[in-house]
């Protein structure tokens, strides 16, 4: 392992502005990954990353121990704590980074189930309805230009390992994508009178899914062949976007699987 103990080495410099830069991370196509878990995600679908970055106090973690047996090939360095602790995303990091290429959407022919996001902007709910969706069974979800950026370190997080299961396709036309779909495009929306528990969502469909505040746009709701409302018998005038999109996401695969 290579130790790195100079802020003015180069990798070390690229990292930090990978940490703290969503325009650097676009612009090199390149994210950092923090913890065991998430590497082991994106090493169970794409190999061994570029490079392991594991702190001193990290490298005598048994878990840590392992993953970097596991790592082969990938270049390996090691940070003096407090150093680490400048490039990592998490306050009490557990003392191992991974620095990846961002992985590519696969193409997008004969999709049979979908998710598209119109301006999901929280970080926090962007990521955990890519978890939902992964979990769901989903392939393909597209993001309009305004959505949170998909790979920072909030939004992978939250994912918990989905983004490397998921074709995640950035900048989307949704409205044309919407049109040209070969089955249901169902849109959620507050004002829908139809029920989601009252549509059938057996075959291709697409689930579409919109502003935490401002909901989805009337281009797109157009686009729609569908649109349904989640009933709420309590007081509350609306759902989390994360919460609503799960709830759509597994009445899809109770359906299927009846």
């Amino acid at each position: 392992m290579k130790k790195i103990t100079s802020r003015d080495n180069p990798l070390y410099k690229t990292l930090h502005k990978l940490a703290g830069s969503t325009r650097e991370r676009k612009k090199l196509g390149l994210s950092l990954l923090d913890g065991v878990h998430l590497i082991e995600m994106y090493q169970a679908q794409y190999g061994a990353p570029k490079t392991l970055i594991v702190s001193e106090s990290g490298e005598r973690h048994a878990e840590i121990q392992k993953l970097i047996k596991k790592s082969g090939d990938a270049e390996m360095i090691v940070l003096p704590d407090a150093m680490f602790a400048e490039i990592s995303p998490v306050e009490t990091p557990v003392g191992v980074l991974a620095l990846v290429e961002t992985p590519k959407p696969k193409s997008a022919h004969d999709v049979d189930f979908c998710v598209m996001l119109e301006d999901v902007q929280d970080p926090g709910n962007l990521g955990s309805i890519l978890r939902s969706a992964a979990a769901a069974g989903v392939e393909h979800v597209f993001l309009s230009a305004h959505c949170a950026f998909p790979w920072s370190p909030k939004v992978i997080r939250a994912g918990m390992g989905a983004h490397f299961l998921l074709s995640i396709h950035e900048g989307a036309d949704l409205s044309r994508i919407a049109l040209s779909f070969k089955g249901k495009v169902v849109a959620t929306s507050l004002t829908a009178k139809q029920s989601i528990y009252q549509t059938d969502l057996r075959g291709p469909v697409a689930l579409v899914f919109g502003n935490e505040g401002a909901g989805l746009s009337e281009a797109l709701l157009e686009a729609a062949t569908t649109q349904v409302s989640i009933p709420m018998p309590g007081k509350m005038e609306s759902l989390n976007a994360a919460a609503a999109a799960a709830i759509c996401l597994f009445e899809r695969v109770r359906q299927t699987n009846k």
